[in-house]
């Protein structure tokens, strides 16, 4: 069987891998025009009631119906009741910002700058982003009328009138998809998982059957590939579920994508299968049934592949697909406190802490505000000392660049512009020149708007690549023709608009890329060393009785782990001659980063009887002894690090020896008559069986990583 897992973008020249990274992208997938429908009809309705009833910030409104529909209809109706406070909470500090800094030139330029701070920082340390994204939406797009020479009552009215046009348009985007009846129609994480896992298995029971599989399931599979994973991160990552579940399912996503990459290239690669593999890939198939059936039973995976799945060859297709799905079962269990099921509906958490764990602790936060609070006072102070107030849409375009830019390169920021430029001025202007007036009403102009907006959503429905692309000509055409309340008839506010999102996405690329930014490969091996040294940190807590800090602990982590993957996108968008072996890099990194975040999960599971949770004491003996296991573990991930970051590999510490003493001391606990321990101690002592589960899964996975990382080149 073909060895090796391609990818399906991999070409040779450049532009080949451009043309093909387009196909893939713009390419239809399992619910992509039922997003672009919702998109357009919000969109579509909002601008009819604000040019019917001629409504104040009519562009921004529209704009805002078109971004949030993008969410899951769970998430947008959930959301309403969030973005109303949200937004009254922003008007408040706009007007209490105003009653003291309005009348002092020098005291409103500190107050505006400081501002464009507390914005990005709450983008990214805000444990609500929703929240922390209205508030910044609000004040951002008010800022040009309180910097206009209008009496301050008129300034009041605007931002009110903002107010109201934005809360119209979360109503209207809240609304669409409980017209379609979409919010409740199946389940937004499981179904998608289990969709695809039933495709693998079909594409599987074609093979073992020795027949060719049928187009259907080809093209789903395929469609599947190029869709990515995305969306499912994003559900996952904007869950209020516990975090030990976010975890979890992030894991487990994370691991269907690659047993989707796996089946997409056995479509692709000629293979042959041989007489003897059959068994073994129905056996696979078999495996894959049972695990989606228990997802959507809501019970514990297991998996019971037969002695013929361990006869392949390493590096097979067939291995990799092995190897990948014997981690669900074990993604699932490790978080788990009890042999017991899943439960169905996970418990959800109170809002305890109004930012995240790691708010003030990770730098990151601190960066991103600061770099956010440069681009946009940088283009505020452009405009302001030139008196050009025509190009203020350039600080609203570094925020509205910002709710996706984490993570940004240089090829993010031409998809940007390359956006801007189709949306304001291919589409915007010419829509303006050649279409417009031929019609004189809004009948006519609904026609444009909907053809514009459809191609801006079928772009913006595209994978975390090329999404900025139709976001951005959404933006652009928005900006140009829905500002005002009738055809334009000078091309000079149009021109004034499109310059000023250039400015802000210019502005924005500079600052971002420049202000602590590195090549995407770079950054995606720094972050992943972070998250070995991270990961080596928590492994020796609680040292003290601050829990606080553990928690902190994991939110950096997971969060280091999904940039890490942000950052393999950005890889593939980034040309030139050293691109093979970035790829090369990256490729090994993915391999590595499943392997590490189920490491994590199950050091969140032994993590409760080190911290001594109600249910969770040992005796001191064994408790020592986790110590010392512990240990060695954060040496080994520590020893990783240096072995990425081009030191000596330090193996000094031993797993293997941390564990067999753990296991020893387990053994001499289980030994110890009933009669000696207290009623309490002697209840515990069946839970030895899972605890030295856990410690032994995590010995496996340090020894595999050891053994990965030692071997391979240290990458550069």
């Amino acid at each position: 069987m073909a060895t090796g897992a391609r990818s399906l973008s991999h070409v040779s020249s450049p532009l080949a891998r451009i043309r093909n990274l387009l196909r893939e992208e713009f390419a239809p997938y399992p619910g992509r025009g039922d997003l672009v429908l919702r998109m357009t009809v919000a969109a579509t309705l909002m601008m009819i009631i604000n040019m019917t009833f001629r409504v104040p910030f009519a562009a921004y409104a529209t704009l805002y119906a078109f971004n949030i529909s993008r969410e899951h209809p769970e998430d947008t109706v959930r959301a309403v009741t969030i973005t109303v406070v949200a937004f009254a909470v922003s008007v408040s500090y706009i007007l209490i910002g105003a009653l003291f800094f309005l009348h002092d030139p020098n005291l409103r330029l500190f107050w505006m700058i400081a501002t464009f701070f507390v914005m990005f920082f709450a983008l990214s340390a805000l444990a609500n982003n929703t929240a922390a994204a209205r508030f910044g939406y609000m004040v951002i797009i008010t800022i040009p009328a309180w910097d206009r020479h209008i009496p301050v009552g008129d300034k009041v009215e605007q931002t009110l009138w903002a107010f109201w046009a934005i809360s119209i348009a979360s109503v209207i985007a809240a609304a669409v998809p409980l017209i379609y009846g979409e919010w409740k129609s199946r389940d937004r994480l499981l179904q998608p998982i289990a969709d695809r896992l039933d495709a693998i298995r079909r594409l599987l029971d074609s093979y073992a059957a020795g027949t060719p599989p049928d187009e259907k399931t080809e093209k789903q599979i395929i469609d599947f590939a190029l869709a990515g994973q995305s969306a499912l991160r994003q559900t996952v990552q904007h869950a209020a579920h516990l975090p030990q579940y976010r975890d979890q399912a992030g894991t487990v996503v994370t691991l269907v994508g690659r047993l989707i990459d796996l089946a997409a290239n056995m479509i692709a690669l000629p293979i042959s299968i041989v007489a003897h593999e059959r068994s073994r890939i129905r056996s696979l198939a078999a495996g894959i049934g049972d695990i989606r059936s228990d997802l959507l039973a809501a019970r514990i995976p297991h998996l019971a592949l037969s002695p013929d799945t361990v006869t392949g060859h390493s590096g097979t297709l067939l291995d990799e697909m092995e190897s990948t799905l014997a981690l669900i079962p074990e993604a699932v269990a490790a978080t788990l406190s009890r042999d017991s099921d899943v439960p169905r509906q996970p418990v959800r958490v109170s809002a305890r802490s109004f930012f995240k764990p790691d708010a003030f602790t990770n730098p990151d936060h601190i960066r991103f505000g600061l770099k956010g609070c440069l681009a946009a006072s940088l283009c505020y102070l452009f405009y302001s000392a030139s008196a050009w107030p025509g190009i203020n849409t350039a600080v609203t375009t570094c925020f509205l660049t910002a709710l996706s830019t984490i993570g940004s390169s240089h090829q993010k920021q031409m998809v940007r512009i390359s956006g801007a430029m189709v949306g304001a001025v291919v589409m915007g202007m010419g829509a303006q020149i050649f279409v417009l007036p031929h019609f004189d009403s809004i009948a006519g102009f609904t026609l444009v708007f909907v053809a514009a907006t459809m191609v801006a959503a079928w772009c913006a429905a595209a994978g975390p690549r090329l999404s900025y692309f139709g976001v951005q000509i959404a933006i652009g055409f928005y900006l140009v023709n829905v500002a005002a309340f009738g055809i334009q008839a000078s091309l000079l506010p149009g021109r004034d608009r499109i310059i000023g999102i250039v400015l802000g996405l210019t502005t924005m690329g500079l600052v971002f890329d420049q202000l602590w930014g590195k090549p995407a490969v770079v950054e995606m091996k720094k972050t992943f060393i972070s998250s070995l040294r991270v990961l080596a940190e928590f492994a020796r807590e609680p040292r003290s009785r601050d829990l606080e800090r553990s928690y902190a602990l994991r939110e950096t982590i997971t969060s280091t782990l999904d940039k890490v993957r942000v950052l393999a996108d950005d890889v593939l968008l980034e040309f030139g001659r050293r691109h093979e072996q970035d790829v090369s890099v990256r490729n090994r990194i993915r391999q590595w980063e499943p392997q590490l975040r189920i490491l994590f999960i199950t050091t969140i599971a032994t993590w409760k009887y080190r911290a001594k949770l109600p249910g969770f004491e040992i005796p001191e003996s064994v408790a020592a002894r986790q110590g010392t296991f512990d240990d060695t573990v954060a040496h080994s991930l520590e020893a990783m690090a240096d072995r990425l970051e081009g030191r000596s590999f330090d193996t000094r510490s031993s797993v293997e020896e941390g564990y067999a003493l753990l296991e020893r001391a387990v053994q001499d606990a289980r030994e110890v008559p009933a009669r000696t321990q207290g009623a309490q101690e002697s209840v515990r002592v069946p839970r030895f069986q899972t605890f030295l589960a856990l410690h032994q899964n995590i010995h496996a996975l340090v020894a595999s990583l050891e053994t990965e990382i030692g071997t391979a080149e240290s990458p550069t």
